[in-house]
């Protein structure tokens, strides 16, 4: 077996910037947020979103703007996924503030009782944020990288006869379970999708979205898929778990399995169950989450991913499923 040498980079633990007292002392009111906000949009001055143009007028009552040029009225929160938000930008950031810096993530119910709102919109909250983060970074992956795939979902045994019926005419003969197919560049980030199966098609199409052609090495277990979607020119090199073998000198998928290892973790200790439905965007936020674990100013860039995401409407959030 190919002995892979690779040394990830160390990388020095960076303090935050943001911590719940400061979010309470620099954001203890909505007029604070808008003025934060107004200066992550507008960092040279306020401009039209219609015409560009830097001639603006404020309304004061209103808390919006006016266009000398094109007359249109709007606010910081026009054509973002604020939009049309009833509710108070304070909670707006504890929301981002919560999702963004807990390591397992947040679920809905425990943030209507931290915020003090409605269950509907606290989930529609959660699901509004999770759709700003998504595809924050599509660079791809790159020196020594570990792949694996794992199954999402809970036991048959413990389904009603009805829902297991349903679910397996609509996902198949494995309706309790979801594949999810990973990647991660050591010392570096993430790439999780959902894939149709562990066939050769299905994870050579993840590799060619996910892992850059010039990638040094990719590690793996002993899938025999894996042989035949890694690039000749790459070498590869796996560790038989079947076999009781996890480690090969610096051949592993540790770092991967520890991945899947937080994000189980995260839906038996915070979601405690999700729908298939909406698991994609689950994965959008742990990925966005780990891949910026490093990053002393997630709070900042996530709302920036905040004010440049159109919003999303509940309706589409919930709307039925299209049948394939």
């Amino acid at each position: 077996m190919a002995q892979v040498v690779i040394k990830a980079p160390k990388v020095k633990a960076v303090k935050s910037e943001m911590d719940l007292m400061t979010l309470f002392e620099k954001f203890g009111n909505d007029e604070k947020c808008r003025m934060y906000l107004e200066k992550l949009r507008w960092p040279y001055g306020v401009q039209c979103t219609r015409c560009g143009s830097e001639k603006i007028s404020r309304i004061y009552k209103r808390n919006q703007f006016a266009c000398d040029s094109c007359k249109l009225h709007f606010s910081v929160t026009s054509g973002t996924i604020f939009h049309d938000s009833h509710l108070p930008l304070m909670k707006w950031f504890a929301a981002v503030y919560l999702l963004s810096e807990s390591k397992k993530g947040m679920s809905a119910l425990q943030l209507k009782r931290t915020l003090k709102v409605a269950y509907k919109t606290a989930w529609y909250l959660c699901h509004r944020i999770r759709e700003a983060v998504k595809d924050a970074d599509k660079d791809l992956l790159s020196g020594v990288v570990e792949m694996d795939e794992t199954w999402i979902g809970g036991k048959a045994a413990n389904m009603h006869k009805k829902d297991w019926a349903k679910k397996k005419e609509q996902y198949g003969k494995f309706g309790n379970k979801v594949i999810v197919a990973g990647a991660v560049e050591r010392g570096g980030k993430v790439r999780m999708q959902i894939v149709k199966g562990v066939d050769t098609d299905s994870l050579r199409a993840f590799l060619k979205a996910k892992i850059a052609e010039e990638v040094r090495a990719i590690c793996s277990d002993e899938h025999p898929a894996y042989d035949n979607i890694v690039p000749v020119m790459t070498q590869h090199a796996a560790v038989n778990h079947s076999q009781g073998e996890y480690v090969f000198g610096d051949v592993h998928t540790n770092t991967m399995e520890n991945v899947w290892s937080l994000f189980k973790r995260s839906i038996i200790g915070s979601y405690h169950k999700l729908s298939v439905k909406h698991l994609d965007r689950y994965l959008d936020e742990f990925e966005f989450r780990f891949n910026n674990r490093h990053n002393p100013y997630l709070f900042r860039d996530t709302l920036l991913r905040l004010l440049t995401t159109e919003n999303l409407e509940y309706k589409q959030l919930t709307k039925k499923e299209e049948a394939a």
